[in-house]
């Protein structure tokens, strides 16, 4: 794989090309400030200060009887720890994503020159990628480890590797659609420019309508592959998402490069680099989770183990044990002053 081949499924590239055919979008270079508050894991995990009082997160509940509790007298030496540096805050990048989610519609979901943080999507107030805000796109890109590929890897599995980053990041916002329905979105392999795999993108669920629609989609995607795709993206390999409507239109969603740190779903990437190499007509092979037998488990369920994880030697177990010791110490305070 080339570095061109990379570069070709950014999403500021393929987009002005693909415009008519794919989910409305407007596209924001992001200045480095904010690139490398993106890559800043030295500190706490802080959010921009929202110009606009957008908060990603609600708001703590003032109350004055716990400010009593935590005031710090004149002096003392915690005083020396609050934080002495100007809040976090991108005024101009926020104030020019807000016009474009208003223009958009009021909801979009965002995505890099790659990637779009699905992994993050567990913390965001809906469960989902939808962001009516810069500072609920901000939670989501800080959140994600999906995005350190494109800010620092992008590049690792070029032959020809030159490059460490691409010169600039742009952050997409596409329009949300509340009609979307994931079991209507596919992953598309191509291989010398064939048409040879067509996976469900959504692999954690059965939809049994799938398993009655499946050839007719397998023709409409194919036709729009064959019209739409092949004559005007460059590569030789790669992988695109589409999605399909109500009413049997397919809408480009992404490109994706041919590599194995793009999701091969329902395949495995060694059969997509095999399976076809000796068939003179390339079949297209379609593949649908089946059964519920056949579910997988994906993205869907990606909260941090850290998060979940009560075994003894984890987070929370000495987090439990902490707390048990400073409960027993403050009981045997009481009792020695009683």
């Amino acid at each position: 794989m080339k570095e061109e081949e990379v570069n070709r499924c950014q999403i500021q590239e393929w987009y002005p090309k693909f415009k008519s055919i794919s989910i409305k979008t407007l596209i924001h270079e992001l200045p480095e400030s904010f690139v490398q508050y993106l890559l800043d894991d030295s500190g706490p995990f802080l959010l921009p200060i929202s110009v606009m009082n957008e908060d990603a997160l609600p708001n703590r509940i003032h109350n004055p009887y716990e400010e009593e509790d935590y005031q710090v007298s004149e002096g003392s030496g915690d005083e020396a720890e609050q934080p002495s540096s100007s809040p976090l805050s991108f005024p101009d990048l926020e104030l020019a994503i807000k016009e474009s989610i208003k223009t958009l519609g009021g909801a979009i979901f965002p995505k890099l020159n790659w990637s779009a943080p699905k992994d993050s999507s567990w913390i965001s107030t809906t469960g989902t990628l939808r962001c009516t805000s810069f500072s609920e796109i901000a939670l989501l890109f800080r959140s994600s480890d999906s995005l350190v590929h494109d800010l620092c890897h992008a590049y690792d599995s070029c032959s020809d590797k030159n490059s460490t980053r691409p010169h600039s990041f742009f952050l997409a916002l596409r329009k949300w659609y509340p009609s979307f329905r994931p079991d209507m979105e596919f992953r598309c392999f191509v291989k010398s420019q064939n048409l040879i795999g067509i996976s469900q993108r959504e692999v954690t669920t059965f939809y049994p309508a799938l398993v009655e629609k499946k050839d007719d989609l397998r023709a409409l995607i194919h036709d729009f592959f064959v019209d739409k795709i092949r004559p005007r993206f460059e590569s030789e390999n790669f992988t695109f998402d589409v999605y399909v409507t109500g009413d049997e239109r397919v809408k480009l969603v992404d490109f994706n490069p041919w590599a194995e740190f793009t999701l091969p779903l329902l395949f495995t990437w060694e059969e997509l680099e095999q399976g076809f190499e000796e068939e003179k007509e390339v079949k297209v092979e379609f593949r649908i989770v089946e059964s519920r037998r056949e579910v997988r488990p994906g993205l869907k369920t990606a909260v941090p183990y850290d998060y979940l994880d009560t075994s003894p030697g984890s987070g929370w177990d000495q987090f439990f044990r902490n707390a048990g010791e400073e409960l027993r110490h403050q009981n045997m305070s009481s009792d020695a002053g009683a």
